[in-house]
């Protein structure tokens, strides 16, 4: 897959001209003096110049913020990387003394999560800046990658309106309408109105002072937004030094003198945004335009160039031309997958994939057959990053953690393949009897039965169509959340462990179907109560057969029970669609239900019941009863209810690389209920009712 890192939207990457802005990295710490709190200052791209939130989580502990200090914290930053964003965000809500935090000119995309930490007072100037939106990447890929990064970037931006709900009160809804393209600036007052900041102070002298820290990059940022950054028209002047009395200079000759032009009115959000829109807009153009000349040739690159926002349509045309260039330099060897920037990764993952039956061998693949450790040092070397000095230890750990190696996502991506492959390919049985059905969160919800609408009525020529009644039984059906860690450690590449890296995961995928459906056979097998009070399976259900011998019989007293339930007066005619039995028992009853003719009746005698139901064998049968089998509906009909959270039915992976763990850490979790609809649309052979 080939993804951008995921940004939220990122301004001018510049820092405030004071004293004490860093000058190599977007922050700066300060531990707290005697009578003073500790500082903290943010003054640029988060995430950016190689400082992770590793480095910010080392900075705070060396400075023994997390022991009751009070901290100041001063914030200017158009965003950033959304994952180095929540992990300091998460950080700060750690912070057991006071924590103030200054907005000292803007707080937008993953800066303004920052700035909502529910344990700070949020201060923000008149003419300050509060900006939200939705989370932004960019995605090269087939459908199936589209939408893998699609709800990837929909559960960053869950996690954003849940920060933003904890810090102001408002609803999810109100909160999306604010983050819907494009996003929406908010000044100081509407900041404070809103809930996103507690105290308005006075307008500063400037929203910002650029310093020339990224010369280039401030260069091609979008004009509209560089008024963000200017002195405000009605920020007051500051008032000169006192002067020495100048000399008298003798009379000038009398002359007009011009009224000057008042300064032009600051403009306001909606037009800046206005602005922003039409300028990308053009880039975005410009840079498809120049890659029409290689149509599809350099996917990644032309994806790269739309993504960041700093590269303007020169820029593009000349990676283009370089890329074109080096695919026609003659060599004696094939090596186009190296120091070409994705590409690189790109490469680096097929090789693992292909060594692990995941994925298909490239033959001009020069990192094919290397081992995880060789695969950690090329994706740092390749790139130009030096490892001279370093043990095989320290490589493979620079590798999880350095900003310009992507060797963490590569194995969190390949560990994903693996669950989802072993997901997939798990020997369920319960999806093909079973509903598949959406939750929305995690309250129980009640599912109405088949007696919730009664017959239509008889309308007389002119007469009155009457309202039915819906019934007020239904059975309760709630989301739980099942999941297990693993943790890829630093010691398993270097020992070129393919087990825990593919395997193990590709069987966690299959624990979580199997959970499914240990779930669903419980209900079956154990002693569930439906709304009424009484058990599934019980006599005033009328949905118990007290045989359980595989013959015709006591088959057609199974369906006969089925097809003659009743919702009050009227019959329903159920269908039965499957027989779930012990394996036990499958190849008998598969004999009986196939057989055209009646075992023992002469070939002459008709089967009444061939082939009324498909016969599902399933070893949890075996465990509860060898001898006891079932009668479930056609899925046409309510049976039992398999329901995911939003409908997403295959197991959620989040997974961590190189800032808490030692490598990476894949957390697999489903969240799904499990939930009988009715009783009518069951039967159950019990030998022993």
């Amino acid at each position: 897959m080939k993804a951008q890192p995921l940004n939220l939207m990122m301004m001018p990457k510049a820092s405030l001209s004071a004293s004490a802005a860093p000058s190599e990295s977007w922050f700066s710490i300060k531990a707290a003096a005697s009578g003073r709190p500790a500082e903290i200052f943010i003054y640029d791209e988060i995430g950016g110049w190689g400082m992770t939130a590793q480095r910010f989580s080392e900075e705070l502990q060396a400075n023994e913020i997390f022991t009751g200090v009070d901290v100041d914290l001063y914030l200017h930053s158009g965003g950033g990387n959304v994952l180095d964003g929540f992990a300091i965000y998460n950080m700060l809500r750690g912070i057991t003394g006071s924590l103030n935090i200054y907005i000292q000119g803007v707080a937008a995309s993953i800066a303004s999560v920052i700035a909502c930490a529910p344990n700070a007072t949020v201060h923000i100037p008149e003419n300050g800046w509060f900006y939200l939106h939705n989370a932004w990447g960019g995605q090269v890929g087939e459908a199936e990658d589209m939408i893998e990064y699609a709800e990837f970037l929909e559960r960053n931006v869950t996690n954003m309106v849940a920060a933003y709900r904890e810090k102001t009160g408002l609803s999810e809804d109100d909160i999306r309408a604010l983050m819907k393209k494009p996003g929406t600036w908010l000044d100081g007052q509407q900041a404070v109105e809103q809930g996103f900041a507690d105290v308005l102070t006075e307008p500063l002298q400037a929203a910002a002072s650029i310093n020339s820290n990224r010369q280039k990059e401030l260069l091609n940022m979008p004009k509209s937004l560089k008024g963000l950054m200017k002195p405000q028209a009605n920020n007051p002047t500051p008032t000169p030094p006192a002067q020495p009395p100048a000399e008298p200079t003798p009379a000038a000759p009398s002359a007009s003198v011009p009224t000057p032009t008042p300064a032009p009115a600051a403009p306001s959000a909606s037009d800046i945004m206005a602005q922003f829109r039409a300028d990308e807009t053009t880039r975005r153009e410009g840079i498809q335009g120049v890659f029409a000349f290689a149509p599809g040739r350099f996917p990644d690159i032309e994806a790269s160039c739309i993504a960041d926002m700093n590269c303007t349509v020169d820029q593009a045309k000349d990676k283009l031309l370089e890329a074109m260039g080096k695919n026609t330099t003659p060599s004696a060897s094939v090596h186009i997958h190296a120091d070409n920037g994705n590409l690189v990764g790109d490469s680096v993952s097929n090789a693992i994939l292909a060594r692990s039956g995941l994925g298909e061998l490239e033959r001009d693949n020069i990192y094919n057959g290397m081992r995880l450790d060789a695969l950690a040092r090329a994706s740092l070397t390749d790139r130009g990053i030096g490892i001279a000095g370093m043990n095989n230890r320290d490589i493979v750990g620079l590798a999880f953690t350095h900003s310009s190696s992507d060797f963490g996502n590569i194995l969190m991506n390949i560990a994903n393949k693996a669950v989802l492959k072993g997901w997939e390919e798990a020997p369920e049985t319960y999806q093909r009897w079973t509903q598949k059905g959406t939750l929305t969160d995690f309250r129980p919800t009640k599912r109405v039965g088949l007696n919730t609408f009664g017959s239509l009525d008889k309308v007389e020529e002119g007469g009155e169509y009457k309202y039915g009644t819906i019934g007020d039984r239904g059975e309760d059906i709630v989301l739980a959340s099942y999941g297990k860690l693993l943790t890829l450690s630093r010691q398993a590449i270097i020992n070129d462990d393919m087990q825990m890296l593919t395997r193990i995961p590709q069987l966690m995928g299959r624990s979580a179907r199997r959970t499914i459906g240990d779930l669903v056979y419980a209900i079956l097998t154990g002693t569930y109560k439906m709304s009424d009070g009484k058990a599934l399976f019980h006599a005033d259900h009328n949905n118990i057969v007290k045989s359980s011998k595989p013959d015709v019989d006591t088959l057609s007293k199974g369906k006969t029970a089925m097809r003659t339930q009743k919702d009050g007066k009227a019959s329903l005619n159920i269908m039965p669609g499957f027989v779930l039995s012990p394996v036990a028992l499958e190849d008998k009853l598969n004999q009986v239900i196939r057989s055209t003719s009646v075992e023992g009746a002469g070939a002459d005698v008709i089967n009444p019941i061939a082939n009324f139901a498909e016969v599902i064998g399933e070893p949890r049968l075996d465990e509860a009863s060898a001898s006891m089998f079932y009668q479930t509906a056609a899925q046409a009909f309510d049976t039992i209810e398999v329901a995911y959270l939003d409908g997403i039915e295959e197991p959620y992976i989040e997974q961590q690389a190189g800032f808490t763990v030692d490598g990476v850490a894949t957390k697999v979790r489903i969240d799904a209920g499990v939930a009988p609809l009715d009783y009518r649309t069951f039967v159950k052979h019990d030998p022993a009712a």
